[in-house]
């Protein structure tokens, strides 16, 4: 190469001029050479993983109509390792809630902001947060709750914090009696749904001793709402809710033991109230205007709940559509006072995020809307930036990990595959996340599949085979 001759191809002169000594020039052809090695490697590995991105998923059968996006990353380098329009846009599904999780991680404090109660002397008065885990069913201690029961003062409620509304804009409206539909509100309780229950069993009936009965079905929190049993007949346990008020349908299942979540209509903040005041045994009111410019006066305290990382491990091993919206909820609350989605994401793409390569479409925390659009290039941005800012260790404990005998699940904490998020909805499917070389490198993936008729488990094949020949050339 040039950089070992006695020049660059500079004029007569120039080298002077330019006050470049021999030890600089040595220096600057190293540096060249270094890149020139660098920028060829990458480019073999380019090639090296062409034949089994087109093998298993732009060449296959079963994805020749979809719209695909691929992007691998390595971070020792900062090279782009393998790309497939990467830069376009994809609908992510679930894959938005990697953006709500780097969010919540670096805006959340380590114990979730319960509410914020103001001592009025006279009075108290909670302002709520969006915690969604409050009387959760997946957590024992609630200690918000605690303190409301040891309350002896009239106890009101606040909701002037609250500049959202319960649906997000994109999301389908027949999927309104859904489990992973629930709806948003300042004040969950019980994440916004009843939880209901069959049993199949030979036991005594309770309001007539000595007869048996072989079928019970009961809800928690326990309701007084309009219930009714629907004629048809089905193999599973099923609840259905009316679309415009808070009446339910039940249909038997065969199982001897069954549950089916159905979201409630919070209306507001009414329907929350209502049913902690039958858990509490106690009136709550709301506060009016006067009772709030009080409240702006006084310092308040704070009531913490569950560890972040508990909520943010379920939310992103369960895909837990209502943890993620009530996240960015919270995160919005944390950095503007103000409980409003399309404020903090404003915000975040103009601050946190403004390097993304593209600019995507952000509207909600769970990828529930088809609105929202993103690139392979913009989570590995994302991915980055959590990797940066974030231990490992703490990521690895909130993202699903994988070992080589699956792609969901914790099959295996020894020998490490993928961390990583995926999602999907009709015709949509996404993964992205770090994998683990065998040579165990960390690199940074997305992939994204879009408009397609395949199977979520016929893409989640395919898009392993491909990554286990990624992590064999690394």
């Amino acid at each position: 190469m040039k950089c070992l001759n006695d020049g660059l191809g500079f004029k007569k002169g120039e080298r002077d001029y330019m006050n470049i000594s021999k030890s600089n020039l040595k220096q600057l052809c190293l540096s060249l050479l270094s890149a020139s090695i660098l920028f060829l490697s990458s480019c073999s590995v380019q090639q090296r993983l062409a034949a089994p991105a087109n093998q298993f998923l732009l060449s296959d059968s079963a994805l020749l109509s979809a719209h695909i996006g691929i992007s691998i990353f390595n971070p020792e380098t900062g090279q782009q390792i393998y790309t497939h329009q990467g830069d376009k846009l994809f609908v992510p599904a679930s894959n938005t809630k990697i953006i709500t999780c780097y969010a919540a991680m670096k805006y959340l404090p380590k114990s979730l902001p319960a509410a914020y109660i103001t001592d009025l002397d006279t009075a108290i008065v909670i302002t709520p947060t969006g915690d969604p885990t409050f009387l959760h069913p997946y957590f024992n201690n609630h200690p918000l709750f605690d303190s409301l029961k040891k309350i002896n003062k009239p106890i009101y409620i606040t909701t002037n914090n609250w500049n959202t509304i319960a649906l997000g804009k994109g999301w389908s409206w027949e999927d309104y009696s859904e489990h992973y539909m629930n709806e948003r509100s300042a004040f969950p309780i019980y994440g916004n749904q009843i939880h209901w229950f069959q049993e199949k069993s030979k036991k005594e009936n309770p309001t007539y001793p000595g007869d048996t009965v072989d079928l019970f079905i009961y809800s928690n929190p326990e309701v007084t709402w309009p219930v009714k049993f629907g004629t048809e007949k089905r193999n599973v346990f099923n609840v259905e809710r009316a679309k415009d008020q808070n009446a339910f349908t039940l249909f038997e299942g065969k199982e001897s033991q069954a549950k089916s979540s159905v979201p409630f209509i919070t209306s507001g903040i009414e329907t929350g109230i209502r049913l902690l005041e039958d858990s509490l045994g106690k009136k709550i009111f709301l506060a009016d205007a006067s009772l709030e410019e009080k409240v702006k006066k006084v310092k308040h305290d704070t009531i913490y709940s569950q560890p972040t990382d508990s909520m943010l491990k379920i939310m992103m091993h369960n895909s837990d559509n209502f943890f993620a919206d009530q996240s960015l909820e919270m995160v919005s609350q944390q950095k503007l006072n103000t409980m409003d989605e399309a404020l903090i994401i404003n915000d975040l793409l103009s601050s946190d995020l403004v390097g993304l390569p593209q600019k995507p479409r952000w509207v909600d925390g769970s990828g529930l809307s088809r609105y929202t659009l993103f690139s392979p290039d913009d989570m590995i941005f994302v991915l980055n930036k959590l990797r940066l800012e974030q231990p490992f260790e703490r990521i690895k404990s909130i993202f699903l990990q994988t070992g080589y005998e699956g792609i969901s699940g914790h099959d295996s904490t020894q020998n490490e595959f993928l961390i990583s998020k995926s999602g999907s909805m009709g015709g949509i499917f996404s993964l992205s996340g770090y994998l683990i070389s065998q040579k165990k490198k960390v690199l940074i993936f997305s992939i994204m599949v879009n408009n397609t008729k395949a199977s979520a488990s016929k893409i989640r094949n395919q898009i392993r085979l491909f990554l286990e020949k990624v992590a064999a050339a690394n």
